[in-house]
């Protein structure tokens, strides 16, 4: 295990944030607000402890997936815990677990939050908070690995351990160069909505809030209605670019160099917007009695489904309040969630289909046994790792899933609030139904819970396995090993 690696990402990754932290301290100046010394402090402490971690680069660089999956969760734990740290320290959010709770929510892009008056908060907070979202959307260590090069196979091991999807590849032959492409396109279609938002009449302020929320399928408001006072228009633009950032980010390389072939004869793309489509369809049935005309019925429908979907988690509506039949297809949304390669959640379409044709494959077997197919996805046949990974992480999902549905009902709530809490929470989605829907909050659960649901959101967002890989006991024998030679080489270079 190479500790010294793990302690230079872990340390890169606390003074990019705390580089980010400047960015409330600049909206705090602008707006005349108190609370900016906080996060300066913050943003300060960030620094020193990053540099402490990391004032050396090793000279062993190589590290394998074992150590990309512990430095990725353990450089999200610490973006949480240092999140959280002003909006705690400030009084913007009181207690401790909850700024960890609001701070993880906003770095794995899943909106919930325990606040019940967001409008009552800082400017410089709720600029936080979206600033979270944006930066957890496509990862900060694949902004870290655009920005500092590593070598021999380590950049891909990070961005395996990182990015959403049964399977990782590169873009172009270096993996710094994929992560910086992948970049350009993020900061490209936050900047195109940031300016049609701007076009509707929406303020700077809160124009850049909802771009950065939006981009990173997030859902962190600036006003506790979320969008619903918003207009149509505004409204229209939010759905389409929630649909946009559900998009696997390959497709837009391809459109990007001209590739229009391979770019929309993407399956994956096409079965995601086939979801959208026809859930939009249901659900616009669905509701269509309980508004004056089709134009909202559909509007309504087409933004909830596609905030569902891309687990963004804004609404327009309580869709807590609707029919039985518009509200299960919400939830069953949360599950699927949008494509692998996009800064959704879920468990992603491509999981979905792969898994699909599995089954069709061993029914098929059960008909004629001594056929042999291959199952093929993206034109391409189906290595049987990749099925053999996704069926472990769909195992690993149900019992996670089932395991926290379990320690949340110690809560005493009523099984729809327990199951969609942990569903919209381990999916990244955000609102649930119940006790947690649209327009209600986490704030009611008690500290174990927040704490079981702080863990299903970073588990959700790194794909359970490299949070999961902290509580295996052998890292951590590997850990201890790996210390102690580390001191025997010090000790006998010392000596000689």
């Amino acid at each position: 295990m190479n500790n010294a690696m793990i302690a230079y990402i872990l340390g890169s990754v606390l003074r990019i944030e705390g580089v980010l932290l400047l960015g409330p301290c600049a909206a705090a100046v602008y707006y005349g607000e108190r609370v900016g010394w906080y996060y300066l402090c913050v943003a300060a402490f960030c620094e020193i402890c990053g540099w402490i971690l990391a004032y050396r680069k090793p000279d062993n660089q190589v590290f394998y997936l074992k150590e990309g999956c512990v430095a990725t969760a353990l450089s999200w734990l610490a973006l949480s815990f240092f999140g959280g740290l002003p909006m705690y320290i400030s009084g913007q959010i009181p207690g401790f677990v909850d700024s960890i709770f609001e701070a993880a929510s906003g770095f794995t892009t899943t909106g919930a939050t325990i606040l019940c008056d967001v409008e009552s908060l800082a400017r410089a907070t709720l600029l936080w908070r979206s600033m979270t979202h944006w930066v957890g959307g496509m990862g900060i260590l694949v902004f870290l690995l655009a920005i500092v090069p590593l070598s021999g196979g380590s950049n891909m091991n990070i961005m395996r351990a990182e990015s959403p999807g049964p399977s990782v590849g590169k873009l172009v032959p270096k993996v710094r160069h994929t992560a910086r492409i992948l970049y350009l396109i993020y900061i490209g279609l936050t900047v195109v909505e940031l300016i049609l938002l701007l076009c509707g009449g929406m303020s700077f302020f809160e124009s850049i809030n909802h771009a950065m929320a939006t981009a990173g399928t997030g859902g962190f408001g600036v006003r506790n209605d979320s969008l619903a006072s918003y207009t149509p228009y505004l409204q229209w633009v939010v759905t389409i670019f929630m649909i946009l950032f559900g998009v696997n980010f390959n497709a837009y390389y391809f459109i990007l160099f001209r590739q229009f072939r391979k770019a929309f004869g993407m399956e994956e793309v096409r079965y995601y917007l086939l979801i959208v489509l026809a859930a939009t369809g249901i659900v616009f049935l669905s509701v269509r009695p309980s508004y004056m005309t089709s134009a909202d019925g559909i509007r309504h429908a087409a933004f909830q489904v596609s905030s569902i979907i891309s687990t963004t988690g804004f609404s327009t509506v309580d869709f807590d309040l609707w029919p039985q039949t518009a509200r299960t297809i919400l939830v069953l949304l949360m599950f699927i969630g949008a494509c692998a390669g996009s800064t959704a959640g879920g468990m992603k379409v491509s999981r979905i289909v792969i898994a699909a044709k599995t089954v069709k494959k061993e029914l098929a077997a059960y008909l004629h046994p001594k056929s042999i197919k291959k199952i093929r996805f993206e034109g391409k046949p189906v290595e049987h790792e990749v099925v053999r990974s996704i069926n472990v992480y769909i195992i690993a999902y149900a019992v996670v899933f089932a395991v926290s549905v379990f320690l949340v009902s110690l809560n005493n709530c009523n099984l729809e609030t327990n199951v969609t809490a942990v569903a919209a929470t381990i999916n990244n989605v955000g609102p649930g139904l119940a006790m947690v829907g649209p327009t209600l909050n986490y704030g009611h659960f008690s500290l174990f819970t927040k704490c079981v649901l702080i863990f299903d959101m970073i588990a959700g967002r790194l794909e359970l396995f490299p949070l999961l890989m902290l509580f295996h006991p052998g890292i951590w024998r590997e850990v201890g090993r790996s210390s102690r030679l580390q001191k025997l080489r010090e000790k006998d270079r010392n000596n000689g």
